[in-house]
């Protein structure tokens, strides 16, 4: 048995990229007769991306493919998520806290808010709780996520937004440093104005809030702002590791062994580090394991690697979540 508790239906903008890794992802799953390259299979192919385009992420033949991944690697249960920012409805959220002047970088963050915000949160939850039974039927249980974006002095505002819709689980995490959508390749260059142990500060003190607000079931990825690279001599870190450790504990809260960064992005890293994942684990902070794929034929990236590595740590459980609820799991009983 094994889990993947952060994933995605899309990753947005629409681009020549997107088209290709969606392309890619259909083709992985083409059980065509033609043989591959071949102007049938290229039309076979064209002809379901374009079925893609017109329905959209959350349609269930394109669910469908992660639930044919997900039978593949033989996952037991799954958490489908996807971000606050996907959805209309809590555009004025973003627009609130994100960096938006009419500068060259609020132009290039509207410009992308514009065009990643486009879904609408009921068809979300109405796919994934729509499916649930279907999956059930093939043995894998189906929770419904949301990703949440924390912002300073947004908690008043996201508390309400959270409890619209009931959800098996919500993510927090941190995405943005005075508005500044760090992860974005757009944008990265602006590592280079800043001091790192600095940024690294600011960005470890919007986590450590995030963890007190209590808004969340686990806070992800923690050390996402390593993923282009940028990053001080991690020893002077490790009081901040040390910190956000010992209040993830106190507060009872989880987080994640997430491997999105390390088949993703320049750093190679998963997430957390080794250094600061041992130190999580010297506090017992509770773990899920996810691939943050955001297209279904990464769904469950080593998943296998990532139990192996909190056993070796001594991490004897991993923690799943049902109507906001913790579910623990043996490690024994999850690696097949």
């Amino acid at each position: 048995m094994k889990v993947d508790y952060h994933f995605h239906l899309e990753e947005g903008p629409y681009s020549s990229r997107w088209l290709k890794r969606t392309f890619d992802a259909i083709d992985h799953f083409n059980d065509s007769q033609h043989e591959a390259h071949t102007r049938e299979w290229l039309k076979e192919a064209l002809a379901t991306l374009g079925k893609r385009i017109e329905h959209g992420p959350f349609s269930e033949e394109w669910l469908d493919l992660y639930l044919e991944q997900a039978k593949r690697l033989d996952l037991k249960e799954v958490g489908i998520v996807d971000h606050l920012y996907r959805f209309k409805e809590y555009k004025p959220y973003y627009e609130k806290h994100m960096y938006l002047r009419n500068d060259e970088l609020g132009k290039l963050q509207r410009s992308w808010l514009d065009k990643v915000c486009v879904e609408s949160i009921q068809s979300f939850i109405e796919l994934i709780e729509n499916a649930k039974p279907k999956w059930m039927e093939e043995g894998i249980e189906l929770r419904l996520g949301l990703e949440a974006d924390y912002f300073l002095n947004g908690e008043e505002e996201l508390a309400g937004i959270l409890k619209e819709n009931q959800y098996d689980y919500i993510i927090g995490s941190v995405h943005f440093l005075d508005g500044w959508g760090f992860d974005n390749p757009q944008t990265q260059e602006l590592f280079l104005n800043h001091d790192l142990y600095t940024l690294y500060e600011e960005f470890f003190n919007l986590v450590e809030n995030a963890i007190s607000s209590r808004l969340f079931d686990f806070i992800a990825h923690l050390d996402n702002i390593k993923l282009f690279g940028y990053r001080p001599n991690e020893e002077e870190l490790i009081p901040f590791y040390e910190r956000i450790a010992k209040k993830l504990s106190e507060l009872d809260l989880a987080t994640e062994i997430n491997a999105g960064l390390y088949y993703r992005y320049p750093i190679k890293e998963m997430c957390p580090s080794p250094t600061f994942l041992k130190i999580l684990a010297e506090n017992k902070v509770e773990m899920t394991i996810s691939s943050d794929a955001h297209f279904p034929d990464d769904l469950g990236n080593y998943a296998a690697e990532q139990l192996d590595i909190l056993k070796k740590l001594g991490i004897d459980e991993v923690t799943t979540f049902k109507q906001r609820k913790k579910l623990k799991h043996p490690i024994e009983f999850i690696v097949c």
